[in-house]
């Protein structure tokens, strides 16, 4: 017979603040950086094609935690927004504000403390690139709520998504030239492409819902669709590369991103749930080849002028 003392030890519950800080690194998707990747890689287009190589080190530090801080405010408000929604779809159905884990106020407070820090680093800036950051909240804050009244939240997302373009050429150059607004509809395009993917994911709980996307809208030419999204991308960085002189690299990365993206067409050719998503994920690929190929062609174009 074994002793009690034999026993295995009962669990020791864990303290509350890690518990709190758990549920909040869930809600602002810390877990998962796919989100993150995908506002960073066009930021750095931008911050390389306007530095016309390696930006200055502050900048570069400043956008790339401002990626992070307003991604996960944008996924803190977006659940805030869709908590009607997320607690009916398979997907989101376990996140923190769908369960009651997080509350709305706790959200919100969250919220606004990733928001504050953002803008901190944006202060250290300058004025033009402060007095955008203001249009870069109203994206962030307003995004979730479109998928009730409109079936283009997925065109909004790229608005929102792509903002840190023209903020970047407006901190290192002062200004915002034509060649940044190309980039910035380049990148509406493909953020429009990829989140389609992600909203093909959820097609049929969001119209059992009443929520709207793309892929609702799309329906059954939603390949053909993601087609014409995916080649106005390709040509808008194909007029981005001509106006800034690029070389075989850039166009090499530009091939390099045709490829994977035709990856995903055959990925999710039968509209299943976990291809689709495959294919959603899968743009962290094109978003890093194409800035290879940027980042590739400053570099050894600096390397031969000073050979």
């Amino acid at each position: 017979m074994s002793h009690p003392r034999d026993a295995a030890p009962e669990p020791q519950p864990e303290p509350y603040w890690r518990e709190r800080l758990r549920q909040y690194w869930v809600l602002v998707r810390g877990d998962r950086p796919i989100g993150w990747l995908l506002l960073l890689w066009p930021t750095w287009w931008g911050l390389w094609i306007a530095a016309k190589g390696v930006p200055p080190w502050w900048p570069l530090i400043v956008f790339s935690v401002g990626v992070w801080l307003t991604r996960a405010a944008g996924c803190v408000i977006n659940d805030y927004a869709d908590r009607w929604l997320d607690g009916s779809v398979e997907r989101t159905k376990h996140r923190p504000l769908a369960t009651g884990a997080v509350s709305g106020r706790e959200a919100l407070a969250v919220f606004a403390v990733l928001m504050l820090l953002a803008f901190a680093l944006v202060l250290t800036l300058n004025r033009l690139a402060v007095y955008m950051s203001v249009v870069g909240v109203f994206l962030a804050a307003s995004y979730p709520y479109l998928k009730r009244y409109t079936y283009l939240p997925q065109v909004y997302l790229g608005m929102a998504f792509g903002w840190g373009i023209p903020m970047g050429f407006a901190a290192l150059t002062g200004a915002v030239p034509p060649i940044a607004w190309v980039l910035y509809v380049a990148n509406i395009f493909w953020a429009t492409a990829y989140d389609t993917w992600y909203a093909m994911v959820d097609r049929d709980d969001d119209i059992r819902m009443g929520a709207k996307s793309t892929a609702i809208l799309f329906g059954e030419m939603d390949l053909v669709a993601q087609g014409v999204l995916y080649a106005c991308m390709f040509f808008a960085l194909a007029l981005v590369g001509r106006d800034a002189g690029m070389g075989a690299w850039y166009w090499a990365g530009l091939g390099v991103a045709v490829v994977l993206v035709a990856w995903e067409f055959g990925l999710a050719r039968g509209r299943e749930r976990d291809q689709c998503f495959r294919a959603f994920l899968h743009n962290n690929w094109v978003g890093m080849a194409i800035f290879a190929g940027i980042a590739l062609d400053f570099a050894l174009r600096a390397k031969a002028v000073a050979a």
